[in-house]
C-alpha cells in the first residue's frame, strides 16, 4: 500500500539539547546533536531512509532506529519539530521519516491492545514495528511493580516482595498468563500486518546448549500460534565459536528463526562477531549497537541509553553496505535498525547508510550509472578517522 504523505515539513526547534562529551569518546564518534545534524544537512540526507529500499528480485530493505521515544531524541531541538509535542504527534512524525521502528519499552512493560491500536491509527498501513520481547520471556529479570496489577496480586506473598523476579519465580499458570498477555497486547499490530518480529533477545548467561536451544523453540510455538514472529539475538559469544557457529546456524536456519546480525563492542563476553548469515527466507535483521566498549557492559548508576551513545562514521558504515546487500539478497524483508539512539545519532546514521546502501543497489542494477549520492556524505566527515 501506499505510504500516507510526510507532514509538511515544520521548524526543528532552536534550543538544542545541552551536551556534555562523553570522556571516552572523541569529538568523531560523539560530536553532539547539532554537530550530527549538520554534518546530514551538508549531504543532503533528509530525504534518505524514507522509504524501503528495493533490490532488483523486489527485496526491500528497511532502515529505521531502534527508538523513537527516548528522551535524549525527543529533547527540543533534536530530532522532532516543534509542534510534534505529543505521543501521537512524534509517532506520526517518525513514521514519515522511516519505514520501520523497533519497540524496546515492551521488554520492560507487557503491551496493551488499547497502545497497539494507538499505534497501528499513527502510522501508516505499510509501517512496521519490531518489538523487543519481554524480559520474562528470555529468562532475564523484571521489576515486580511493572508487572499488571492482576498479575502481581495473583502472585505468591514471598514472590511479590522481591524487587524483581525471573520467570522461575512464578507459578506456571502465571508463567502462562505472562506469554498469553504479551501475544494479546501484540494482536492489533499483527491483525494490521504491521509487526515485523518479537525479538528475543537473549542475555549474556544465556549460553549454547541443547536445553537452551529447545528454550528458543517453546518461545516460538508459544507465539507464532498469534501470528507473533519471532527472531533471535545472541549476547553469549559461545554461540558462534568454532565448535558451535555451524550447529547455531543450521539450527536456526532449520527453524526458520532470523538470526539478529549485529554490529557491537568486541572483546567481552557478551560480543558476538559481525557475521552475516541469513535463517530464514522471510527475514533478516541487523541492529547497529555503536562501538563504546567503555560502558558495553556496565550495569548500575548510568542510562541505558549511555551503553549506545556513538555516531558511526562512513569509515565504519561503509564495509557494512555489501554485506547488507548480500543478507537482502537471501531474504524478502532486511530490517536494519540503528540502536545507537543517543540524540540524533541513530537517526543520522540510518540515513547515511541508506543513501550508502541507494548507491550500492543503484550501481548493481546499473553499472554505468554515475551519480553517487555518497560523495555529499563523504564530505561532510571528519578528516580524522578513529
Amino acid at each position: 500500500m501506499p505510504r500516507q504523505p510526510a507532514p509538511r515539513r515544520a521548524r526543528i526547534s532552536a534550543a538544542p539539547l545541552e551536551h556534555q562529551p562523553a570522556d571516552d569518546l572523541g569529538a568523531a564518534h560523539d560530536p553532539g546533536p547539532e554537530a550530527a545534524r549538520a554534518r546530514l544537512e551538508a549531504a543532503g540526507l533528509d530525504a534518505a531512509a524514507t522509504e524501503p529500499l528495493v533490490l532488483p528480485s523486489g527485496h526491500r530493505i528497511r532502515i529505521g532506529t531502534a527508538s523513537w521515544t527516548d528522551p535524549t531524541m525527543t529533547a527540543s531541538g533534536v530530532f522532532y519539530p516543534s509542534d510534534a509535542s505529543t505521543a501521537e504527534d512524534r509517532l506520526g512524525f517518525y513514521a514519515s521519516r522511516f519505514p520501520v521502528v523497533e519497540v524496546d519499552a515492551t521488554y520492560y512493560a507487557l503491551p496493551t491492545r488499547r497502545l497497539s491500536e494507538l499505534w497501528v491509527e499513527r502510522t501508516p498501513p505499510d509501517f512496521v514495528f519490531d518489538v523487543k520481547a519481554h524480559a520474562l520471556l528470555t529468562g532475564q529479570p523484571t521489576e515486580t511493580r511493572r508487572l499488571p496489577k492482576a498479575i502481581r496480586e495473583a502472585l505468591p506473598g514471598d514472590v511479590a516482595a522481591k524487587a524483581t523476579l525471573y520467570a522461575k519465580d512464578l507459578p506456571e499458570e502465571l508463567r502462562a498468563e505472562v506469554w498469553r498477555q504479551f501475544a494479546d497486547g501484540l494482536a492489533p499490530l499483527a491483525e494490521a500486518g504491521q509487526l515485523g518480529a518479537v525479538f528475543l533477545q537473549y542475555p549474556r548467561w544465556f549460553f549454547t546448549s541443547s536445553q537452551n536451544r529447545d528454550a528458543i523453540r517453546e518461545a516460538k510455538a508459544a507465539l507464532e500460534p498469534h501470528g507473533l514472529r519471532v527472531a533471535v539475538e545472541f549476547r553469549n559469544a559461545t554461540w558462534f565459536n568454532e565448535k558451535n557457529l555451524d550447529r547455531t546456524l543450521g539450527f536456526l536456519a532449520d527453524e526458520q528463526i532470523p538470526l539478529v546480525m549485529v554490529d557491537g563492542p568486541q572483546g567481552f563476553r557478551s560480543s558476538v562477531p559481525p557475521i552475516v548469515a541469513t535463517t530464514s527466507p522471510d527475514l533478516a535483521i541487523v541492529r547497529f549497537h555503536g562501538r563504546r566498549s567503555a560502558t558495553w557492559e556496565a550495569i548500575g548508576g548510568r542510562p541505558t541509553v549511555e551503553r549506545f551513545r556513538y555516531l558511526y562514521d562512513r569509515t565504519e558504515l561503509e564495509p557494512w553496505v555489501p554485506r547488507l546487500a548480500e543478507a537482502a539478497a537471501s531474504a524478502e524483508e532486511t530490517h536494519v535498525l540503528m540502536n545507537n539512539c543517543y540524540a540524533n545519532y541513530g537517526s543520522t546514521n540510518a540515513r547515511e547508510l541508506a543513501a550508502l546502501l541507494e548507491r550500492e543497489l543503484a550501481g548493481a542494477a546499473d553499472p554505468g550509472r554515475a551519480a553517487d549520492p555518497g560523495r555529499a556524505f563523504e564530505a561532510s566527515q571528519p578528516s580524522e578517522r578513529s
